[in-house]
């Protein structure tokens, strides 16, 4: 949403910008990304505490791009919004899917890739992602995700426990201590991040979400910036695109993935 300003003699200093009238062009020296540091292969933190992951490396090539420095800033999923808002960071980069109730708050980028929502539970249990089949059974999910909303809205007002937690890693240990019947959340997560990890080895993706009537889930994943910034906007757009067309975006793909997470559908 673009806007304009009534004063000529503005200075812009959020992001790194410097203008002293609108028509100046705009010098950006950083990118400050919000991210939720619980959520590998997305964005996690090394044991060293360095930022890592599909989004960091994402991330790191859109800065390069646009040849500006690279910030990230932990923040936890469910304040990531408000954080953003409140000029915390410049924009979101942690995996956030483009939803109508978002897209309220936040304009998106183009989109970064694509996964679609999973149940995970112990092998042989045999539930599936509906409200009769979890009925009186215990639901994971982290807090603030569409995941969140979604067992909120279709699952727990038919008798399943919904229960939040801030990180996705506390989602998973009491899935893990059996506090939890299945967890919810992205698949590619789940199957990267946790599957095909020693500590999943007696889990599996149950089956993926496909009932949604009220577009709880949204659309695809994208890196969001404030409605006051469309200038910020169009430049991550660009770079975007410049690194899927010179293959930058494929090489970093092949890092973390064996299929297209653009837009494939990874279902098991």
């Amino acid at each position: 949403m673009k806007r304009r300003f009534a004063t000529a003699a503005l200075v812009i200093t959020a992001l790194g910008f410097t203008a002293h009238v609108p028509a100046q062009a705009k010098t950006m020296t950083e990118i400050k990304f919000g991210v939720d540091a619980t959520y590998p292969p997305f964005e996690s933190l090394s044991p060293s505490g360095e930022f890592v992951g599909f989004d960091i490396d994402l991330g790191r090539a859109i800065c390069a791009e646009l040849k500006v420095k690279c910030v990230f800033v932990s923040q936890g999923f469910d304040g990531i919004i408000p954080a953003l808002q409140a000029r915390k960071f410049d924009a979101i980069l942690s995996s956030m899917t483009v939803t109508p109730e978002r897209a309220k708050q936040i304009d998106f980028s183009s989109e970064m890739y694509n996964e679609p929502t999973s149940l995970i539970t112990k092998k042989g249990a045999d539930l599936e992602p509906t409200a009769a089949s979890l009925k009186g059974k215990t639901v994971g999910v982290e807090s603030g995700t569409i995941q969140e909303s979604y067992a909120k809205t279709y699952w727990q007002p038919n008798g399943v426990n919904v229960i939040s937690y801030p990180g996705q890693d506390q989602v998973y240990a009491d899935l893990l201590s059996g506090r939890l019947d299945a967890s919810l959340q992205d698949s590619v997560e789940a199957d990267y991040g946790f599957l095909k990890t020693p500590k999943g080895a007696d889990y599996a993706l149950a089956a993926n979400v496909t009932y949604d009537p009220k577009d709880v889930l949204g659309s695809y994943i994208a890196i969001g910036v404030r409605k006051d910034e469309p200038e910020l906007l169009k430049q991550i757009d660009t770079a975007i695109a410049a690194i899927i067309a010179n293959g930058t975006y494929k090489k970093i793909e092949s890092q973390y993935f064996n299929f297209d997470v653009y837009g494939a559908n990874p279902a098991k």
